[in-house]
């Protein structure tokens, strides 16, 4: 049954991928063109419902979208050109959570964590449900029933994909993102090139309108219109916060990847913003019902090609409804990144930073899809809800990064050539997301924008109780380090055997310990005195057994694929020379993988048929007191390498360890 189970699993998500193989960081890392396919989406997407949502803010002052459009690029330039720093101060990964957390503090960090893990649920969501909506608006209205059920399969769909690999992932939406893309360029430039003489009326129009909103709102009346646009269209912005996130599965120079992915966004977008905003100006774009404004654009442009005409809008609109499913890659792709990041902080369970035989953050992933099927299922699907509980989460972040790279900034006055630049780009950056989470919020709270920050001030409580719960433990365990010393000198006081320091090497009939261990500390030490209080002189030699977790940061690079097994290397020998200098035989016996279990199981196999006699031990750190979070939040490695030995016929003791 496993057999078939490990077929199955092999050609749903592909082969196992070996950790230590050193070409797989170029393979599987994105170069700028698939980067922007697959962090660019999110924001090229909102060109599907954004300048819409701007423009119609308006009302009757249509002309001033002119200037809601220039001031909608120079944010996007702005976002860009601060995010573009970001990615040189941290060119490991610097996304909202990591600078928050380090330019301000860690708890602030959790709390951008925590707005950009929600947010990235939305944007799966919002993202799915939309271009569900897209598909289900050319399909006769017997079949409406069905649009929930083709979301929740997209959802489940790109789940899977993403759990194959970040790459194949990407690879699969290329040609939608060339569809949407070359689709969407073409009838820009045809809209504009059909009124071209029409543009300097557009602008006259724009200062007349400007005036005569003046004469009858008043000058304040006017700024209150503009910048409610301005902020209405703030999901255009949602997604530009992505390449920072995802920089550690960009193609090295990860930097100048960054920033040349940054640059394709930038450009990318604001000629959308632009060009459908002056379409929308030039052919007097109404809503319709039924039709999104985008629609009424195409229509208009291709009212003379007949059914031609109808057969290249429908082709249009549905590469829309494509890049909607192909903006939720950005949750896939950074969310999961962002929980990892927050559980080597401990801020959520460590599990998160795990990684799977395709070398991707598994669990993160299954979060991320499970949540969004669960909300897909509440919300009904509906755009319009989702729609209301979008975009506030991001500002909070842009808000925490921004003010962390104005501070940094602040401090590096005088020992940074560059910071009156920096401070200035981030300084106006801070100044431009802190107006529009400000808007945004007290426009959408009552609408149902309050479930949204309700949730994450509970997803931000929760990380607290579980990070408290680790500094609790960590107390414990460092005490227990703390008595290292004591251990290895009752150790060194032991009844030394007569071979010496180098005794010959041990054969298949020798009695041998193999001892499981997780590093040269405290736990380990105690264990191995363990065996010698109950089993006095009963082993001659000892095989330390232990596996180098290949998690979310440790697969990064080269480098530190070598620094882990370095210290693999160093924790096992020191354990080697101290049984050796008392007279035992002794060996270590090391593994990089991706699951601990399983690398544990294959070296303890491997000792077993070397040495036949063999007995095999783990130490549990017994707590004071047990409870949810210690059931919850820590792994049960001991238990589970038990499991399997005993199912091979091996005995494996687990020794109790009091902290």
């Amino acid at each position: 049954m496993s057999t078939v189970l490990s077929r199955l699993k092999s050609l749903v998500l592909g082969r196992a991928l070996d950790p230590e193989d050193r070409g797989l960081f170029h393979k599987l890392a994105l170069a700028s063109f698939l980067a922007w396919v697959g962090l660019g989406s999110d924001p090229l997407s909102s060109s599907c419902y954004g300048p819409a949502e701007a423009f119609l803010a308006l009302g009757q002052h249509k002309a001033l979208a002119l200037f809601v459009a220039l001031a909608t690029v120079v944010t996007v330039c702005v976002i860009c050109a601060s995010y573009s720093q970001i990615i040189e101060l941290f060119p490991s990964g610097g996304g909202g959570y990591l600078v928050a957390g380090r330019l301000l503090s860690p708890a602030v960090g959790m709390v951008s964590g925590c707005a950009l893990l929600i947010d990235y649920v939305l944007t799966i969501t919002l993202s799915v449900a939309s271009g569900a909506d897209a598909i289900f608006s050319f399909l006769p209205a017997a079949w409406q029933p069905g649009r929930l059920a083709c979301a929740l399969a997209g959802v489940v769909v790109l789940t899977v994909l993403n759990l194959r690999g970040v790459k194949e992932s990407v690879a699969v939406l290329v040609p939608i993102f060339l569809a949407f893309l070359v689709g969407h360029v073409f009838f820009i430039l045809y809209g504009l090139g059909l009124h071209l003489d029409g543009l300097p009326q557009v602008f006259a129009r724009a200062g007349a309108d400007l005036g005569r909103t003046r004469a009858e709102l008043g000058f304040w009346g006017l700024i209150v219109l503009v910048l409610r646009a301005y902020a209405m269209g703030a999901g255009t912005y949602t997604g530009l916060e992505a390449v920072s996130n995802g920089l550690p599965v960009l193609r090295e120079p990860k930097v100048h990847t960054g920033k040349k992915t940054m640059f394709y966004m930038a450009v990318s977008l604001s000629f959308m913003v632009v060009g459908l905003i002056l379409n929308f100006m030039l052919h007097d774009a109404a809503l319709e019902p039924g039709k999104t404004l985008n629609a009424v654009f195409l229509g208009t442009v291709t009212r003379s090609w007949g059914a031609a005409g109808g057969i290249i809008v429908s082709f249009v609109l549905v590469s829309e409804a494509a890049i909607l499913f192909v903006a939720a890659q950005a949750g896939f792709l950074d969310g999961p990144r962002v929980l990892s990041n927050m559980a080597l902080d401990r801020w959520v369970p460590t599990r998160f930073a795990f990684l799977s035989d395709r070398l991707v953050t598994q669990n993160g992933i299954l979060l991320m899809g499970g949540a969004a099927l669960v909300l897909m299922e509440l919300s009904g699907g509906s755009v319009e809800l989702l729609l209301v509980l979008y975009s506030i989460n991001v500002f909070v972040t842009f808000v925490l990064s921004q003010l962390g790279m104005v501070r940094h900034w602040w401090q590096a006055r005088g020992r940074e050539a560059r910071w009156r630049k920096g401070l200035v780009l981030n300084g106006l950056g801070l100044v431009l997301t802190v107006f529009i989470l400000a808007t945004i919020t007290s426009v959408k709270f009552f609408e149902g924008g309050w479930a949204t920050l309700a949730v994450t001030g509970g997803l931000v409580f929760l990380c607290l109780g579980i990070r408290r719960h680790y500094d609790q433990v960590g107390v414990l365990v460092r005490r227990l380090d703390s008595l290292k010393q004591n251990a290895e000198a009752e150790m060194e006081r032991l009844p030394a055997l007569e071979q010496g320091e180098n005794p010959a090497p041990a054969g298949p009939q020798t009695r041998t310990a193999v001892v499981l261990v997780s590093g040269f500390n405290g736990l380990g030490l105690h264990t191995l005195l363990a065996i010698h209080r109950r089993f006095p002189g009963e082993f001659e030699n000892y095989v330390f057994a232990c596996v180098g977790v290949v998690d979310a940061g440790v697969y990064r690079g080269p480098k530190e694929m070598e620094e882990l097994k370095d210290r693999l290397s160093e924790d096992t020998g020191n354990y080697v020379r101290l049984m050796r200098r008392r007279g035992y035989q002794a060996e270590a016996v090391t593994a990089v993988a991706t699951d601990v279990v399983q690398g544990l199981a294959d070296l303890c196999q491997g000792a077993a048929e070397r040495y036949p006699w063999s007995v095999f031990f783990a130490g549990q750190i017994v707590f004071p007191k047990e409870s949810f979070w210690t059931r919850i939040l820590h792994n049960q490695v001991v238990f589970a390498v038990q499991r399997r030995l005993h199912r091979l016929g091996l005995p494996f003791a687990v020794l109790p360890i009091a902290v």
